[in-house]
């Protein structure tokens, strides 16, 4: 169980990766996968959100974590390759350009907000004035403030 600080983690999305999760979303898998160059990501959290960087610039989406598994690129494939929003072994190491290692954070429950939450809600709520490329850990009470 995640402490209350790790109660949820925001996931920094490009805008093409957040259209490829949102098609996946609407098809038949219960488990998505969000990918990670090198070992980086949530080892403990309740509540993911998906903040799309521009031109968007607001947490859009939200989900509940599973696991965060993480290792050699070729591995995570053979097991949750699946479960991305890859289509093929081949766009995977595209998109890890070169490293060797990868984290997959899986999750489930995967719903896009009905009213995303803007940078500017952001940066009043969690007094930042941006988002960490690596993503951010939050506390419930600062999740409740953003969805409500």
């Amino acid at each position: 169980m995640p402490t209350e600080e790790h109660y949820g983690f925001i996931l920094i999305s490009d805008v093409k990766w957040w259209e490829k999760l949102r098609q996946r979303a609407k098809g038949s898998h219960s488990i998505h996968v969000f990918v990670r160059r090198n070992l980086v990501g949530p080892m403990e959290a309740e509540k993911l959100l998906f903040y799309v960087k521009r031109p968007y610039m607001q947490i859009k989406g939200v989900a509940d974590f599973v696991e965060r598994v993480a290792g050699e690129a070729e591995g995570l494939w053979e097991r949750y390759g699946g479960e991305t929003c890859l289509a093929s072994f081949e766009d995977y190491i595209k998109f890890l350009g070169g490293k060797e290692k990868a984290t997959f954070i899986r999750f489930k429950n995967f719903h896009e907000l009905e009213a995303p939450i803007p940078m500017k809600a952001l940066k009043k709520v969690l007094n930042i004035s941006r988002i960490p490329r690596g993503g951010k850990y939050i506390s419930r009470e600062v999740l409740n403030q953003l969805i409500t």
